[in-house]
């Protein structure tokens, strides 16, 4: 059971999620087109592509400048609703790492609160408007519940997934709320929301990743 997350772990795990997206992009246009514009796999292929950019740019210890430049990165590249969203996370994110040069458990659980806290700056909605949030305040909720029950951190991340995709296909029994998808109504029930499998799929991505390698490696650099 892994105890700390450092800049290496860091790392692995948004790698983790970027092979995810890459993985399922096409599932994730497939859903866009049945009440969207069928474009969400192409912009989330984009966002991890600005991803991967900031990562092989980072200077290979400041976990919250990596995490900020991934931010912008993905802001400034992605276009559409994924780009602005997708960027204020990992730049909350990068504010939640802050001054650590590890994170356990409970410290990985606040980074991603202040990751969701930055999302609900740019996105009025909420849970049940069908989309990312449907799949990222489950997820963020479980990671606090593993915290408390003192869970490892590789442990803590299974839970988040199993909520984040359990959140994202109960988005199939709702009424999308924004988007192109509100104006279709009812037509859009049976149909899970991209935005928020796209959560679900990075949480995977996130999980798979520090299953097969764990979070801990050599420390991160004390920063502000």
């Amino acid at each position: 059971m892994a105890e700390t997350m450092d800049y290496d772990g860091i790392v692995r795990m948004i790698t983790g999620a970027v092979a995810s997206i890459r993985a399922h992009h096409e599932h994730l246009s497939q859903l866009d087109t049945a009440i969207g514009d069928g474009d969400h796999g192409s912009a989330m292929m984009r966002s991890m592509d600005a991803v991967e950019k900031a990562l092989s740019e980072a200077d290979g210890s400041d976990a919250k400048s990596m995490l900020y430049n991934v931010g912008w990165g993905v802001m400034s590249a992605a276009g559409g609703a994924p780009g602005p969203l997708l960027g204020s996370f990992f730049m909350g994110l990068s504010e939640g790492v802050a001054g650590r040069a590890e994170l356990d458990c409970a410290a990985l659980a606040a980074a991603f609160e202040a990751g969701l806290a930055g999302m609900q700056k740019q996105s009025k909605a909420q849970p049940g408007d069908k989309t990312m949030m449907d799949a990222l305040v489950p997820a963020v909720e479980a990671l606090r519940a593993a915290a408390g029950a003192s869970k490892g951190i590789d442990e803590a991340m299974a839970d988040a997934a199993d909520a984040a995709a359990r959140g994202a296909e109960a988005t199939k029994d709702m009424l999308a709320k924004f988007g192109k998808a509100r104006n279709m109504g009812e037509r859009t029930l049976g149909h899970a929301d991209a935005g928020a499998t796209s959560i679900s799929y990075i949480f995977r991505g996130f999980a798979d990743a520090l299953k097969a390698h764990g979070p801990a490696t050599p420390k991160l650099r004390e920063g502000g």
